[in-house]
């Protein structure tokens, strides 16, 4: 069964605050996503493998640590996934980024992939799926089953806002993905909103209704 991380750190929840209040207008919004993907990174990264080397300090030789190689990739799902994806380049500049369009079908509810383009080497690479509100659990999981079905094999999802219905089904379809947020919610309501949420994620960053 796949774990549930969910990040106490005062700076996040006090950010976390500002992003959900329905004053907050959209320049501010979009940064504040931003600064808690940059501070979700710094925690979901906190296991990557580190290797000794060499090197000469202005004093004196020293031996010192950096990251051994791990190659990383990040996949936002369109179109609320790219608001947090500058946040985390900020500290993983070298990242890939690819990127997962998906569309509910209005009649049978079912998410429907629209486009897709990824690194070349997604086999290789620990692959971080990031979707601002996890909602239903229907597009996270269906963006899981795509990367797998290209041959990904090393996955985690983040998410700022989780609702118990998503993490279920995440965890049902998706047993070996862990997964990373800044808050488990209440519920969803009739319309799949998250409660109490923050709205509609796309629209606050993009300033669209």
């Amino acid at each position: 069964m796949s774990r549930v991380y969910v990040f106490d750190h005062p700076l996040i929840q006090h950010k976390l605050t500002h992003i959900r209040d329905k004053n907050t207008g959209t320049k501010e919004f979009r940064e504040l996503v931003e600064e808690v993907a940059m501070l979700m990174a710094y925690e979901i990264t906190r296991d990557l493998p580190l290797e000794e080397v060499e090197i000469e300090t202005p004093v004196a030789p020293a031996k010192a640590k950096v990251l051994a190689g791990k190659k990383l990739g990040l996949i936002p799902i369109l179109r609320a996934g790219l608001g947090m994806v500058d946040g985390i380049l900020r500290l993983i500049p070298a990242a890939k980024v690819g990127h997962i369009g998906l569309y509910r079908d209005p009649e049978t509810l079912q998410p429907v992939e629209y486009y897709i383009k990824l690194p070349t080497d997604i086999d290789e690479r620990e692959l971080i799926v990031i979707d601002p509100m996890l909602a239903t659990g229907g597009s996270a999981a269906a963006a899981l089953a795509a990367l797998k079905k290209r041959g990904a094999r090393s996955l985690k999802l983040m998410c700022l806002i989780a609702a118990p219905e998503g993490i279920a089904r995440v965890q049902e379809e998706h047993p070996d993905v862990d997964i990373y947020a800044a808050a488990v919610d209440e519920r969803l309501n009739e319309k799949g909103y998250i409660v109490p949420g923050l709205g509609d994620a796309g629209d606050r960053l993009f300033g669209t209704k």
